[in-house]
């Protein structure tokens, strides 16, 4: 995806216009544009030159972002294109209108209303307070020029926005007042005091200039907002490292960060942030990684552990290479997510956009049938003009246009602090709409390694001693298991004795001598061979089986020393997050390529729904293709051989500690590697959702209702009338409130499970529609029967069978020769098929 920066957009039909006009670039396959972070996200052939035509010929500016060189340059110039430039010079115009509206509003309501006194100049004078009033109204409508341009440019391009919709109001309340002030002063030329009074009865300028104002101030207060949404983005670029201290000829020289290259070696001192990713080489620290993956507590990295990007050396000095620079930074890679997911438009926001499309153009039909409505009825064109202008100022399509994406980069920004990265606005919609998460084991609901869970010595010696018999024969082994017991053994000190004459036997176990004495370690069924295995120890080896442990037999000279149970245990928070899925109403399923008493004890143990033992690598697509006839499913992986699942799913979850290939695949990205993360993205997908729920109900309801009361719809009604001004002041409220409560979000605790809806899932009612029709066939049987000619045989035969206690229901057709039995319990097929036979018929198949 090529990423643009658009300017002069003001709202959501501006952002229609821009989205409409580069769709219609031969090569451009999609075209999204953002009015939040004024960026256009762009994908297919196009030239990025016919791109940038097609905007300017559309009325807007575009320019192609910096999207290569290096992580810091880049950051430097994504934070700048951020950065909040428009509320300064939104205040500045701000200040300087309320200075003048001010002085306005004194002659206008002050003088006319309240009696307040002028100078001696202006007593008596009328015309002069008109024209004193019509020279403060320019001067506010030169300071907020802005409208004017853009929103006629807009209505010559036939594509008219929101400033076009202030401009024509602005525009109608002074051209009409300057018409009465004209008309007055022909008046006063000719002594007519009465037409005096009335033609000043008739001045809109503190509208015109107030309608200004408080949109300006509008604007202002959501552009304010607007910058808190992109918090978290701007906060994540301003991790990025301008310099790093290489070793260059042995001697420390500390460069510009795009000059560091894949493989050279770098130091960090204590406090300073790590400038690239690197493995560590030398020394030992405490690295707070909190900035990318949320997480509080500091990791302990000693030589060979991997470092990123943006994270904070806290207490020792490290020296590493440098493995991903530039844009593979970790680092980097999260700026681009977030970035992207920003660029892009969610599924809802489709019905905004649409009526953006033809807002404007419809606002502006109303307000001219309006006016002209009034002065059919007979009210005066001040009167009709008042109302038509309340209509184009109240009018507000940049609540619409904001409703979806301010949301989105909020709850997207809330995901990246916490380690949960949407990859676009698309999975951070979708992934609360799911019905099923599927579960790799191992390595997701498991650590993925195996660890030594039971130790069971036998005879004479005790725990210690046959763990170093098992660690002395266990120690030349490069089995899995074998490092289970390897590692046991070394965190517990214990030492290992020299063997010679190893000899491992695949698929059964290892043999060694220690001095005189050899040693076996393997299966039961190895072992079996080898010495006498009591009773009561195979029956302990099996139930450890049936927990999912995998028991290890160890012998000497024909005497049983003992078992080691290894397993692959469950992550700590396994249990609880799955706990906290089906409390949220989700189907959880494991999948593993275990066997099937294996997978049960782990799946029992976890707490989930539904396992799918045996699945081949190859086999999980499958699996979960047939799982999506059931409702949207996530599949959640880590491994290379779970990219084709993740692709497969409505929405693919990777594990951050997973493969890349994996975290390529995925939708949606768990930094911190724990399960619990899982329900918290789903939460916290949800409460975006409806967040934005609110947003658009906020948007419609307000000009559902905003839009004919300004009309004058309720004047007969209910006597309610709206003053331009007081249009003017909803309209510059309705996009503070929707972006306002969006920027709720940020309070949002995703990790809390006391407002799920506890409804824990049961799988008993909520029976996938694959399982139930299993069920009903089961509960079925099809009799084949010849001999039926008629209806009376049909009811001869259904009578038969339903007369049976174990049948509900028997449909019968003489047609096709078939009577299809509901059953309620068992029923042997030699019962049926004497019930059919004693009427007279012939049975020659049930199914």
């Amino acid at each position: 995806m090529e990423q643009y920066t658009v300017t002069g957009m003001s709202c959501a039909a501006c952002s229609a216009r821009v989205e409409k006009a580069v769709s219609g670039v031969p090569g451009v396959t999609s075209c999204s544009v953002s009015l939040l972070t004024n960026s256009m996200g762009v994908e297919g052939s196009a030239a990025a030159e016919d791109i940038i035509a097609a905007v300017h010929n559309a009325g807007y500016g575009a320019a192609l972002k910096n999207g290569t060189g290096n992580q810091s340059a880049r950051s430097a110039s994504d934070e700048e294109a951020l950065k909040d430039k428009e509320t300064p010079v939104l205040k500045r115009r701000l200040i300087v209108s309320l200075g003048f509206l001010i002085v306005l509003m004194y002659f206008s309501m002050g003088h006319m209303m309240w009696g307040w006194p002028l100078p001696s100049f202006f007593e008596g004078n009328h015309v002069a307070q008109g024209l004193a009033q019509l020279l403060l109204t320019v001067i506010v409508m030169v300071i907020n020029q802005k409208f004017f341009v853009s929103g006629f440019k807009s209505l010559l391009h036939r594509a008219p926005n929101m400033d076009a919709l202030v401009a024509l109001g602005a525009t109608a309340a002074f051209g009409y007042s300057t018409f009465a002030l004209f008309a007055m002063t022909d008046a006063q030329v000719n002594g007519n005091a009465d037409a005096v009074m009335s033609y000043m009865h008739e001045f809109y300028f503190e509208s015109a200039a107030m309608i200004l104002a408080l949109i300006t101030l509008g604007k202002m207060l959501e552009a304010r907002s607007k910058g808190r949404t992109t918090d978290a983005l701007k906060g994540l670029m301003k991790l990025a490292s301008q310099t790093a201290t290489v070793l260059r000829g042995g001697a420390e020289v500390t460069v510009p960060i795009e000059q560091v290259a894949k493989g050279d070696q770098f130091v960090v001192r204590p406090g300073e942030n790590i400038p690239v990713d690197g493995i560590v080489l030398e020394g030992n620290s405490a690295v707070d990684e909190g900035a990318l993956t949320g997480e509080s507590i500091p990791v302990d990295k000693a030589a060979g552990d991997r470092i990123s990007a943006g994270t904070l050396n806290q207490s020792g000095f490290i020296r590493c290479e440098a493995t991903r620079v530039g844009e593979d930074t970790t680092l980097s890679q999260i700026i681009q997510m977030v970035s992207d997911a920003a660029a892009t438009k969610a599924p809802i926001a489709k019905v905004a956009d649409k009526v953006s499309g033809v807002f404007v153009p419809a606002v502006i039909t109303i307000a001219f049938i309006t006016i002209v409505v009034w002065l059919l009825l007979g009210q005066t064109a001040g009167f009709a003009l008042a109302r038509g202008i309340s209509v184009l100022v109240i009018s507000c399509p940049c609540a619409l246009g904001l409703a979806t994406p301010v949301a989105i980069m909020v709850g997207n920004g809330m995901g990246a602090k916490n380690g949960i990265l949407f990859k676009t606005a698309v999975s951070l919609e979708e992934t609360g709409k799911t019905r099923i998460v599927a579960l790799d084991k191992t390595g997701t609901i498991t650590q993925g390694e195996p660890e030594v869970t039971d130790i069971l010595p036998f005879g004479s010696l005790d725990e210690s001693s046959l763990l170093q018999l098992a660690y002395s024969l266990e120690k030349k082994s490069e089995h899995p298991l074998a490092r289970a017991i390897n590692q046991k053994a070394e965190q517990d000190g214990v030492a290992a004795e020299e063997v010679t004459d190893f000899k491992a036997l695949p698929g059964n176990g290892l043999t060694a001598s220690l001095g005189n004495v050899t040693l076996y370690g393997g299966n039961y069924k190895f072992i079996g061979e080898q010495v006498s295995v009591p009773r009561e120890i195979k029956a302990r080896s099996e139930r450890l089986s049936e927990e999912g442990k995998t028991p290890l037999f160890f012998a000497r000279d024909g005497e049983l020393c003992g078992i080691i149970a290894v397993a692959d245990v469950l992550k700590e928070d396994s249990a609880r997050a799955i706990r906290e899925m089906r409390n949220m109403g989700i189907r959880v399923v494991m999948l593993t390529g275990d066997n099937e008493r294996t997978a049960r004890a782990i799946g029992e143990q976890a707490g989930v729904d539904e396992v799918i033992a045996g699945v081949l690598p190859g086999g999980k697509e499958s699996v979960i293709q047939k799982l999506k006839q059931d409702g949207k499913v996530i599949m959640v992986g880590d491994g290379i051989n779970d990219a084709p699942a993740l692709t497969s799913a409505d929405i693919g979850i990777a594990i951050g500690a997973g493969t890349d290939v994996a975290i390529d695949a995925a939708d949606v990205v768990l930094m911190k590697s724990q399960l619990s993360d899982v329900p918290a993205a789903i939460r916290l997908s949800r409460a975006t959702l409806r967040n934005i729920h609110e947003n658009l109900f906020w948007a419609f309801i307000y000009n559902i209702i905003g839009i004919p009361l300004a009309a004058g719809v309720f004047i007969g009604v209910l006597g309610w009338q709206l003053n331009p001004m007081f249009g003017a002041a909803a309209m510059s409220l309705s996009s503070f409130s929707v972006v306002t409560n969006a920027l709720r979000l940020n309070f949002f605790k995703m990790h809390d499970s006391s407002r799920d809806h506890g409804i824990m899932f049961d799988p008993i009612k909520n029976k996938s529609k694959r399982e139930k029709e299993k069920e009903r066939k089961s509960m079925e049987k099809t009799l084949k029967i010849e001999g039926m000619m008629c209806g009376h045989c049909e009811a001869h035969v259904k009578k038969a069978l339903e007369e049976l206690e174990a049948v509900s229901q028997a449909v019968v057709s003489h047609e096709s020769g078939t009577a299809v039995v509901t059953l309620t319990g068992e029923v042997s097929e030699d019962v049926l098929r004497h019930a059919v036979v004693e009427q007279g018929y012939t049975v020659t198949d049930i199914q």
